[in-house]
Protein backbone atom coordinates (compact mmCIF):
# COMPACT_ATOMS: atom_id res chain seq x y z
CA UNK A 1 0.00 0.00 0.00
CA UNK A 2 2.74 2.43 1.00
CA UNK A 3 4.76 1.50 -2.08
CA UNK A 4 1.72 2.11 -4.29
CA UNK A 5 1.04 5.51 -2.66
CA UNK A 6 4.68 6.47 -3.00
CA UNK A 7 4.62 5.49 -6.68
CA UNK A 8 1.45 7.53 -7.21
CA UNK A 9 3.03 10.51 -5.47
CA UNK A 10 6.12 10.15 -7.66
CA UNK A 11 3.98 10.03 -10.80
CA UNK A 12 2.11 13.14 -9.66
CA UNK A 13 5.40 15.00 -9.11
CA UNK A 14 6.71 13.93 -12.52
CA UNK A 15 3.47 15.00 -14.21
CA UNK A 16 3.52 18.33 -12.36
CA UNK A 17 7.14 19.00 -13.36
CA UNK A 18 6.33 18.21 -16.98
CA UNK A 19 3.33 20.53 -16.84
CA UNK A 20 5.43 23.25 -15.21
CA UNK A 21 8.13 22.91 -17.89
CA UNK A 22 5.43 23.16 -20.55
CA UNK A 23 4.04 26.34 -18.99
CA UNK A 24 7.50 27.87 -18.74
CA UNK A 25 8.22 27.00 -22.38
CA UNK A 26 4.95 28.62 -23.44
CA UNK A 27 5.75 31.76 -21.49
CA UNK A 28 9.22 32.00 -23.00
CA UNK A 29 7.72 31.56 -26.45
CA UNK A 30 5.35 34.41 -25.68
CA UNK A 31 8.31 36.50 -24.53
CA UNK A 32 10.12 35.82 -27.80
CA UNK A 33 7.06 37.07 -29.68
CA UNK A 34 7.03 40.28 -27.64
CA UNK A 35 10.75 40.88 -28.04
CA UNK A 36 10.63 40.69 -31.82
CA UNK A 37 9.81 44.40 -31.62
CA UNK A 38 11.42 45.00 -28.20
CA UNK A 39 14.82 43.25 -28.23
CA UNK A 40 15.82 45.19 -25.09
CA UNK A 41 12.98 45.43 -22.61
CA UNK A 42 12.03 46.41 -19.09
CA UNK A 43 10.45 43.96 -16.68
CA UNK A 44 7.51 46.38 -16.50
CA UNK A 45 6.63 45.28 -20.05
CA UNK A 46 5.70 41.85 -18.66
CA UNK A 47 4.09 42.90 -15.38
CA UNK A 48 0.84 44.48 -16.62
CA UNK A 49 -2.04 42.05 -16.27
CA UNK A 50 0.16 39.04 -15.53
CA UNK A 51 -0.62 38.38 -11.88
CA UNK A 52 2.08 38.45 -9.24
CA UNK A 53 4.96 40.83 -9.91
CA UNK A 54 7.24 38.71 -7.71
CA UNK A 55 6.37 35.60 -9.76
CA UNK A 56 7.26 37.40 -13.00
CA UNK A 57 10.56 38.56 -11.51
CA UNK A 58 11.37 35.04 -10.31
CA UNK A 59 10.65 33.73 -13.80
CA UNK A 60 12.94 36.35 -15.34
CA UNK A 61 15.63 35.40 -12.84
CA UNK A 62 15.29 31.73 -13.83
CA UNK A 63 15.64 32.62 -17.52
CA UNK A 64 18.77 34.66 -16.75
CA UNK A 65 20.29 31.75 -14.80
CA UNK A 66 19.41 29.30 -17.58
CA UNK A 67 21.10 31.51 -20.19
CA UNK A 68 17.93 32.46 -22.03
CA UNK A 69 18.05 36.12 -21.03
CA UNK A 70 20.79 38.68 -20.46
CA UNK A 71 20.32 41.05 -17.54
CA UNK A 72 21.79 44.45 -18.47
CA UNK A 73 20.89 46.12 -15.19
CA UNK A 74 18.14 45.75 -12.63
CA UNK A 75 14.86 45.47 -14.51
CA UNK A 76 16.40 45.68 -18.01
CA UNK A 77 16.86 42.53 -20.11
CA UNK A 78 17.70 41.27 -23.58
CA UNK A 79 17.12 37.86 -25.12
CA UNK A 80 20.35 35.86 -25.23
CA UNK A 81 21.76 34.20 -28.34
CA UNK A 82 20.74 31.82 -29.88
CA UNK A 83 17.16 32.72 -28.92
CA UNK A 84 17.33 36.21 -30.42
CA UNK A 85 15.14 36.91 -33.43
CA UNK A 86 16.36 40.52 -33.59
CA UNK A 87 19.88 41.34 -32.43
CA UNK A 88 19.73 44.49 -30.27
CA UNK A 89 21.82 47.42 -31.47
CA UNK A 90 24.05 49.01 -28.77
CA UNK A 91 22.35 52.37 -29.34
CA UNK A 92 18.96 50.81 -28.55
CA UNK A 93 20.40 49.26 -25.39
CA UNK A 94 21.81 52.64 -24.36
CA UNK A 95 18.40 54.30 -24.73
CA UNK A 96 16.79 51.61 -22.59
CA UNK A 97 19.49 51.60 -19.92
CA UNK A 98 18.98 55.26 -19.08
CA UNK A 99 15.96 57.47 -19.68
CA UNK A 100 15.96 60.20 -20.78
CA UNK A 101 19.10 59.93 -22.87
CA UNK A 102 20.32 60.05 -26.45
CA UNK A 103 23.47 58.64 -28.07
CA UNK A 104 26.00 61.36 -28.84
CA UNK A 105 29.66 62.45 -28.75
CA UNK A 106 32.18 59.90 -30.11
CA UNK A 107 29.55 57.19 -30.65
CA UNK A 108 27.26 59.31 -32.80
CA UNK A 109 30.20 61.02 -34.55
CA UNK A 110 31.64 57.63 -35.50
CA UNK A 111 28.21 56.47 -36.68
CA UNK A 112 28.05 59.45 -39.05
CA UNK A 113 31.60 58.77 -40.26
CA UNK A 114 32.90 62.08 -38.91
CA UNK A 115 35.75 60.57 -36.88
CA UNK A 116 37.80 57.67 -38.20
CA UNK A 117 38.52 55.53 -35.15
CA UNK A 118 36.47 52.59 -33.92
CA UNK A 119 34.59 53.49 -30.74
CA UNK A 120 34.16 50.44 -28.45
CA UNK A 121 32.08 52.32 -25.86
CA UNK A 122 28.57 53.67 -26.45
CA UNK A 123 28.40 57.20 -25.07
CA UNK A 124 25.14 58.99 -24.37
CA UNK A 125 24.03 62.29 -22.90
CA UNK A 126 21.51 62.47 -20.06
CA UNK A 127 20.09 65.02 -17.65
CA UNK A 128 20.50 62.41 -14.91
CA UNK A 129 23.61 61.53 -12.97
CA UNK A 130 26.71 60.38 -14.88
CA UNK A 131 27.25 56.64 -14.99
CA UNK A 132 29.34 53.87 -16.55
CA UNK A 133 27.92 50.38 -17.04
CA UNK A 134 29.54 47.09 -18.05
CA UNK A 135 26.90 44.78 -19.54
CA UNK A 136 26.76 41.58 -21.62
CA UNK A 137 26.05 43.85 -24.61
CA UNK A 138 29.08 46.08 -24.03
CA UNK A 139 30.17 49.13 -22.09
CA UNK A 140 27.95 52.19 -21.81
CA UNK A 141 28.85 55.69 -20.61
CA UNK A 142 26.31 58.36 -19.71
CA UNK A 143 27.48 61.98 -19.49
CA UNK A 144 25.48 64.57 -17.59
CA UNK A 145 24.32 67.84 -19.14
CA UNK A 146 22.05 70.54 -17.80
CA UNK A 147 18.47 70.54 -19.08
CA UNK A 148 19.17 73.56 -21.29
CA UNK A 149 21.79 71.51 -23.18
CA UNK A 150 19.51 68.51 -23.71
CA UNK A 151 18.44 69.16 -27.31
CA UNK A 152 19.54 68.47 -30.87
CA UNK A 153 18.57 64.80 -31.11
CA UNK A 154 16.11 62.89 -33.25
CA UNK A 155 14.54 59.47 -33.41
CA UNK A 156 15.93 57.33 -36.20
CA UNK A 157 15.75 53.65 -37.15
CA UNK A 158 19.28 52.48 -36.42
CA UNK A 159 18.47 48.93 -37.46
CA UNK A 160 15.31 47.34 -38.81
CA UNK A 161 12.55 47.83 -36.25
CA UNK A 162 14.88 49.54 -33.76
CA UNK A 163 14.15 53.28 -33.38
CA UNK A 164 16.67 55.13 -31.21
CA UNK A 165 17.25 58.66 -29.97
CA UNK A 166 20.45 59.90 -31.62
CA UNK A 167 22.18 63.28 -31.69
CA UNK A 168 22.24 65.12 -34.99
CA UNK A 169 25.71 65.34 -36.57
CA UNK A 170 26.07 68.93 -35.36
CA UNK A 171 24.93 68.18 -31.80
CA UNK A 172 27.13 65.06 -31.57
CA UNK A 173 30.16 67.24 -32.27
CA UNK A 174 28.93 70.05 -30.05
CA UNK A 175 28.37 67.69 -27.09
CA UNK A 176 31.89 66.35 -27.58
CA UNK A 177 33.39 69.84 -27.53
CA UNK A 178 31.13 70.96 -24.68
CA UNK A 179 31.93 68.04 -22.37
CA UNK A 180 35.66 67.65 -23.10
CA UNK A 181 38.10 69.76 -21.07
CA UNK A 182 40.43 71.91 -23.17
CA UNK A 183 38.50 71.06 -26.32
CA UNK A 184 39.56 74.40 -27.79
CA UNK A 185 43.21 73.32 -27.96
CA UNK A 186 44.69 72.79 -31.45
CA UNK A 187 46.18 69.44 -30.35
CA UNK A 188 42.78 68.05 -29.36
CA UNK A 189 40.96 69.34 -32.43
CA UNK A 190 43.62 68.13 -34.87
CA UNK A 191 43.63 64.76 -33.10
CA UNK A 192 39.93 64.32 -33.85
CA UNK A 193 40.70 64.07 -37.59
CA UNK A 194 37.20 65.43 -38.09
CA UNK A 195 35.49 65.01 -41.45
CA UNK A 196 32.04 66.62 -41.65
CA UNK A 197 29.13 64.53 -42.87
CA UNK A 198 27.80 65.37 -46.35
CA UNK A 199 24.87 67.33 -44.93
CA UNK A 200 26.79 68.84 -42.00
CA UNK A 201 25.52 72.36 -41.26
CA UNK A 202 28.23 74.67 -39.93
CA UNK A 203 25.75 77.49 -39.48
CA UNK A 204 23.55 75.30 -37.28
CA UNK A 205 26.61 74.27 -35.27
CA UNK A 206 27.46 77.91 -34.63
CA UNK A 207 23.89 78.76 -33.66
CA UNK A 208 23.75 75.83 -31.23
CA UNK A 209 27.10 76.85 -29.76
CA UNK A 210 25.72 80.32 -29.15
CA UNK A 211 22.67 78.77 -27.52
CA UNK A 212 24.85 76.85 -25.07
CA UNK A 213 27.15 79.81 -24.51
CA UNK A 214 30.72 79.86 -23.28
CA UNK A 215 33.80 81.30 -24.93
CA UNK A 216 35.65 77.98 -24.89
CA UNK A 217 32.94 76.34 -26.97
CA UNK A 218 32.87 79.18 -29.49
CA UNK A 219 36.66 79.11 -29.84
CA UNK A 220 36.62 75.34 -30.34
CA UNK A 221 34.00 75.57 -33.11
CA UNK A 222 35.86 78.32 -34.98
CA UNK A 223 39.24 76.66 -34.69
CA UNK A 224 37.84 73.36 -35.89
CA UNK A 225 36.21 75.17 -38.82
CA UNK A 226 39.61 76.54 -39.81
CA UNK A 227 41.34 73.18 -39.38
CA UNK A 228 38.73 71.39 -41.48
CA UNK A 229 39.60 71.64 -45.16
CA UNK A 230 37.13 73.51 -47.35
CA UNK A 231 35.27 75.25 -44.53
CA UNK A 232 34.80 78.99 -44.72
CA UNK A 233 36.45 81.33 -42.22
CA UNK A 234 33.16 82.84 -41.08
CA UNK A 235 33.25 83.70 -37.38
CA UNK A 236 30.63 84.40 -34.76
Amino acid sequence: MEIRLAKQAENIIIAFNRHLCHLIAMKFGELLTITQTNPVFSSSLLLAGRGSASAVRRQLDRWVKSGRLLQLRRGIYAVAPPYQTNTPHPFLAANQLRRPSYVSMQSASSHYGMIPEFVPVTTSVTTGRPEELETPLGRFVFRHVKKAAFFGYLQTEISRGQPVFLASPEKALLDLLYLTPASDSPAFLEGLRFEPADDFDWHKLRMDAQRLGGEKLKRAVELLARITAGESKQEF
